[in-house]
C-alpha cells in the first residue's frame, strides 16, 4: 500500500514533473508567439494557467482556462487546452519589448500547483531598408514626420532605379538598333558596279 505512494514521492523529488514546456522562446516586436505546454494523463479537466513573474508560487495570472477545451482570450493573450494531445497553448500577440520576462505555464490543483518556467524574450522589430535610406540620404531629402518617414526617399530611389535599370538600357538598345540598321553594307564580291 505504501509502495506506490513512495514511488510517486520519489518521482516528484527526483525532478519529474507532470507538466513540461520550452525553457525559452523568442518573438519579434509587433509579432506573435505561441508556447505549447504538455501535461501527464489525468490532468485533462484541470484549469491550466499562464502567469508572469520570477517566482511561480506568487506570480500574477495572465490568463487561465475554464477547465474546458474552449479558447479563452484576454487582451493580447489567449489560451486553449487540448485534452486529446494533453497540451495547452498560450498565444501572445502584438508583442512589446516589455513583454520579455519569466512566465510559467501551470496546472491548478488542490495543494501546490504544478508549474514550468518559460523565459520569453522579445527582440526589436527589424529596421526597414527605407529607414536606412532616409538616414544616409538625409542631405538629399527633407525628412517628413515619423508616420510619413521614408516616403520621399522611396519615391526618389524608385525613380532612380527606373532610370538606371530600365530607361538607360532601353535607350542604349534603341541607339544600337539604329546604328546597326544604318551601317554601311559591305559586299564580299567587291564593288557591285564594277562587276557589270
Amino acid at each position: 500500500m505504501h509502495l506506490p505512494l513512495l514511488f510517486c514521492l520519489f518521482l516528484r523529488l527526483s525532478g519529474s514533473s507532470a507538466i513540461s514546456g520550452p525553457r525559452a522562446v523568442r518573438g519579434v516586436e509587433q509579432g506573435s508567439l505561441t508556447v505549447r505546454c504538455r501535461y501527464d494523463p489525468g490532468y485533462e479537466h484541470y484549469v491550466k494557467w499562464w502567469c508572469r513573474g520570477a517566482a511561480w508560487n506568487n506570480c500574477p495570472f495572465v490568463i487561465k482556462t475554464t477547465g474546458s477545451e474552449k479558447e479563452v482570450k484576454k487582451g493580447r493573450v489567449s489560451i486553449r487546452d487540448n485534452w486529446k494531445d494533453r497540451s495547452f497553448t498560450v498565444t501572445m500577440e502584438e508583442l512589446r519589448l516589455d513583454d520579455s520576462d519569466t512566465y510559467w505555464c501551470g496546472i491548478e490543483r488542490t495543494g501546490t500547483d504544478l508549474g514550468n518556467p518559460v523565459e520569453v524574450t522579445i527582440d526589436p522589430a527589424p529596421t526597414v531598408l527605407i529607414s536606412t535610406l532616409a538616414t544616409s540620404n538625409a542631405n538629399m531629402f527633407t525628412v517628413a514626420p515619423k508616420e510619413n518617414q521614408g516616403q520621399l526617399p522611396l519615391l526618389g530611389s524608385v525613380h532612380f532605379l527606373l532610370l538606371v535599370f530600365l530607361k538607360v538600357p532601353l535607350l542604349l538598345g534603341m541607339l544600337g538598333a539604329v546604328l546597326w540598321v544604318n551601317r554601311p553594307l559591305r559586299s564580299s564580291g567587291g564593288n557591285p558596279e564594277k562587276n557589270q
